[in-house]
This record gives C-alpha cells, structure tokens and sequence, in this order.
C-alpha cells in the first residue's frame, strides 16, 4: 500500500506537470527525518530548476499551489525547495486494516521458474558454522521468491564423486574403519572421513590408490564400488537433513553430481565446449581473452572429469529446467563464477544469478576456542538454545518447564537464523551471543511482540473478518504503526528484485518497535477506540508472523 501511496502522488505530479507542458525523467520520493515535515517528500523541484531556470522553491511553491491531492493525503507544504506530503490517517488506517489479512504481501503469481542452489556442502560430515550462511540465505530467499509470485524450486548439489568420498569408502574397505551407529549419521561419516586421512598422512603413497578408486567410480562398470558411494553419501545426508530440518530449512530436491556423468550432461557440455579448448595432457578451456587468468581444466589427463565439468553440466540442467537460476556461493568462489559464466555462455547456456556471501567469525572465547577446528551446526543450535533457556529463566517469564523448553528452542534457532539474514550478504559477520538474543533488539523482540499481540488478543471477543472504521484523529504511535505496516508489501518487492533479504528482516525490527511503542503508549481494551485498536492488533500480529515466516523463523504465540 506504501507503494500505491507514491504510485498516486507520481501521478498527481506529472498530471500537474503536464498541464503546464512540462515532461520529468524521473520522480524519486523518500520519507522525511521528521513526522511533523510530513509522511513523503520529493525533490522534483530540484530537477526541474535547470530546465525551467527558476529556483527550485519557486517550483515547490508553484506546484503546491496547483497540485491536486490523492485520495489518502490532506495536505502539501513545501519546504524550501522540497514539496512534502502529509497522509490522511484518518482514511488510510481505515483502508489498512480491512485490508490486511493472512495472504498480506503477496504478489501476483509470475510465470518465471527459479531454480535457487544453496547449502550444497559435501557429504564427508557434518554442517559446520561455515555453511550456515549459505544455507539460511538460501532458504530465506526461496521464501521470499515465492511469496513474490515465483515458482522456486530449492536444490542441494550432492557431490558424489569428491575426493572426500574416496578417501571414506578406502578408509573403511582397506582398514575396515567402522561407522559408528550411535552417532548421528553424518557426525559418524565425518569421524570416518578424519580417520582415513589420518592414514593418508601416515602413507601419502596412498594417493594413488585413491586416484584408482575415483577412476573406477566414473566408469561406471564397478556395481559394488557404485553401491559404496551411494551409501557412505545417502548415509551422511540424512544426517544433513536433520540439521537443515531442525534450522526450518526445506530442500526439494537433491540432485547427485554423478546423475550428469551418466546421463550423458558431462559429454554433452565438453562437446559444446569443443571449438574453445586446447588438449595438452589436460583438457582445458583458456580465458585469458576474457580477462581471467587462470584457465579452466575440464578433464584430467587419464580421462577423468573434474567436479567443475560436472558442475558445467549441472548448470545446463538448470537452464533447460528453469527460466532464472539463482547460487549462493561464498565469497571465495568468485574467480570459479566468473570461469563458469564463460563456459556457460561459450556453450550456449545461462550463467546463474550469484549471492556471494562473506564468512561468519565466532569471537575469542567462544565456541570455536572449546572445540578444535570447526563447529558444527548441531552444536551451534544447542548451545544458542542453551543461551535462549538462560536467557528467559533469568527474565522470570511465567512460563512453565514444558513452555520454556518450548519457546528457547524457537528463541534459539529464529536468533541463529535473524542474526544472519539481517546483515547484507557482502559483510563478514562476527556472531555475538548477546546481540543475537537480545531481546530489545534482536529476533527476539519481534517474537515478543507477536507474542504480545496473540496474548492481548485472547483476552477480547472480535471478529477477525468483521470490517472498522476509523473515526478519530489517530495518536502518533498510531500513525507510524500504520505506517509501517503499509510498507511489507514494498519491502517484499525489493528484497525478491535485489535477492536481498537484509532489508526483510530490518523491516520485521522495525515493525516490532513500531507495535511495542504502540503497545506501551495507548490502551486498547476499555478504550473508546477499542475496535479499531484491537483491529489494528490483529493486523500486526499477521504482519510480524508473515515477516518471520518468511525469514524462516517461527512466531511463538506466548513469551
């Protein structure tokens, strides 16, 4: 609705304008530092001076005068050269509240289908901190896509034919290395995995053996080497989708890499890639005429292929199977991107869209001082549930043992999941405990305040489909919640167009200290604007749960 608010004056600009035949590019609006200077504010005059060589307050005040008002604005001041817009709160709020319901903030459907890639890490353990962001950003941004209107199907790359997965199916046929059963599946393999290259360092003559046993497994005619693979991977990811299933993250479909070796993909692309490639032992692909150094090797010299080559024809799947194709990758994988964009468009293929990510820290102290080389994602739950726990006891909510289990597990992992999506993908992040659980700023806060609504709602009889009106002067904490809540289908928007879904989360923040000042501030039940209030409740608390639902985190309905 924040959107139609400018849709409108833009319109009554240029109807202004053109009555005195005067055609402007563009109009931009932004929201003043100040209430009291109005709810939206433009500069057009400012682009208008140079061409009609008047001053631009001369033009603010001109067209101040001439304007014609949309409906839901009561007046137009010009300050200086800016001309500022005050909304009818009166009108609009009326508007809102009947407007708003469980579907608030979707977009029309569009025809576009979105492959998005993400978390794709490979399966020799466990997740570890390090593949947090790139699974929370995935997955937040397919729920944002689709509530945009795009069909989006979530996949996990399953590398299949890494070394790593070598190193396991030799480590336990040669030295008979056991998967421990008691152990979380993928927690189990990785133990596995530690062990064989344990022996690897004691023996780097091993190697070899490795090279053979990677060589057989692309040819394909080994049916128990086949089984092994399969099976120390489908192993593993279980326990994978148990950690992404406890982070409310949904993958669709996981696609094997080796699915592209035999089907034919690989052969396909290194056919396409042909005329562009030099054989000199290797097979490589040369960008140095496309400003990147380093080539790009696509078969080894005993005939093997690389997981790039079979990454190559994974994206020629998703070209054929998708109209966007969207990766998240860390920021280390820039230069790779770029070599894959070339080969991609050499061989008649789309290059995918790509969220670089930069990397999560933990500070001095913390878990990763405790623990050796990386932290898992299962052990970053349970200690951020942990915090969570502390966090409530010590507040003395009255909750009872069974609620506070309850509400830290939803506290804890909407912390993890809030913390990395409200900061833009192109910034490190140093992950600070206190921070992430504040509750007067941090994901939390929003929880409480959805809380607050669901709690203060219980206590009143209303219909939800029952429609108000608003007949009063609305207070100021009024006003800018309605504000706020005008702005999510905006915000929406932009996040889906930007593939950014920092400005979501900043936005739920916003929404919640918005609620909570209008909470503390003004009575709702027993007050002479009662209807309208409690409507105005129940529009937030939709509001704050469409916001988290989106960003993947639950909204509990008591604190």
């Amino acid at each position: 609705m924040y959107t139609k608010l400018k849709n409108e004056l833009e319109e009554a600009i240029r109807e202004t304008l053109e009555k005195k035949r005067i055609v402007v590019d563009e109009i931009t609006f932004e929201e003043p530092p100040n209430p009291e200077m109005g709810d939206i504010s433009t500069n057009v005059a400012f682009t208008l001076a140079s061409k009609l060589k008047k001053s631009p307050v001369e033009i603010a005040q001109s067209m101040k005068e001439s304007i014609k008002l949309p409906l839901y604005f009561t007046k137009v001041e010009n300050k200086g050269p800016y001309l500022n817009f005050y909304i009818n709160y009166t009108l609009f709020s009326t508007k809102m509240v009947n407007y708003i319901d469980k579907n608030y903030g979707e977009l029309p459907e569009k025809d576009e289908r979105i492959l998005l890639e993400h978390t794709s890490a490979n399966p020799n353990g466990s997740l570890h901190v390090g593949h947090l962001r790139n699974s929370i950003l995935g997955d937040s941004l397919k729920r944002v896509l689709e509530h945009a209107g795009y069909k989006v199907e979530a996949q996990y790359y399953v590398n299949d034919m890494g070394r790593q997965i070598a190193i396991i199916v030799w480590g336990i046929e040669k030295f008979n290395l056991q998967v421990d059963e008691d152990k979380k599946s993928d927690h189990a393999i990785g133990e596995v995995y530690f062990q064989a290259n344990q022996k690897l360092e004691e023996n780097p003559d091993y190697n070899r053996e490795i090279d053979e046993i990677l060589y057989r497994y692309e040819q394909g005619d080994d049916a128990r080497l086949i089984d092994a693979f399969e099976s120390v991977v489908e192993y593993c990811v279980d326990g994978i989708k148990e950690t992404l299933r406890d982070l409310n993250i949904k993958i669709n479909m996981f696609k094997w890499e080796s699915t592209f070796l035999r089907n034919g993909g690989v052969a396909n692309i290194l056919e396409k890639l042909q005329p562009f490639t030099i054989e000199d032992e290797v097979l490589y692909l040369p960008l140095e005429r496309y400003d990147i150094d380093k080539e790009l090797i696509l078969r080894r010299s005993n005939g093997t292929s690389l997981y790039v080559t079979r990454d190559l024809a994974y994206h020629q799947y998703k070209t054929k199977n998708s109209d966007i194709s969207i990766d998240i990758l860390g920021a280390d994988h820039k230069l790779n991107a770029q070599q894959v964009k070339v080969a991609l468009e050499l061989s008649d293929n789309r290059a995918p869209e790509v969220v670089f990510y930069e990397f999560i820290d933990l500070p001095e102290g913390s878990m990763s001082t405790r623990r050796g080389v990386f932290i898992s994602v299962d052990e970053f739950i349970e200690e951020s549930i942990k915090h969570a726990k502390d966090e409530i006891i010590k507040r003395e909510l009255d909750l009872t043992e069974k609620q506070i289990d309850e509400v830290a597990k939803i506290i804890g992992v909407g912390s993890i999941r809030f913390y990395i999506n409200q900061i833009s993908p192109e910034k490190p992040i140093t992950f600070k405990w206190e921070e992430a659980l504040s509750f007067e700023r941090g994901c939390a806060s929003i929880q409480y305040a959805h809380a607050r609504a669901c709690k203060l709602l219980s206590k009143v009889d209303y219909d939800e489909f029952e429609e108000v009106t608003c007949d009063y002067e609305l207070e100021d904490e009024e006003k800018e919640l309605i504000k706020q809540l005008s702005k999510f289908t905006e915000v929406i928007r932009q996040s889906a167009q930007e593939r950014r879904v920092h400005h979501l989360a900043e936005y739920s923040l916003a929404l919640s200290r918005a609620f909570n000042k209008f909470y503390k501030t003004q009575q709702v039940i027993g007050s002479e604007h009662e209807k309208l209030r409690i409507k105005l409740v129940d529009v937030s608390r939709i509001t704050l749960k469409n916001s988290l639902k989106l960003l993947g985190i639950k909204a509990p309905e008591f604190m």
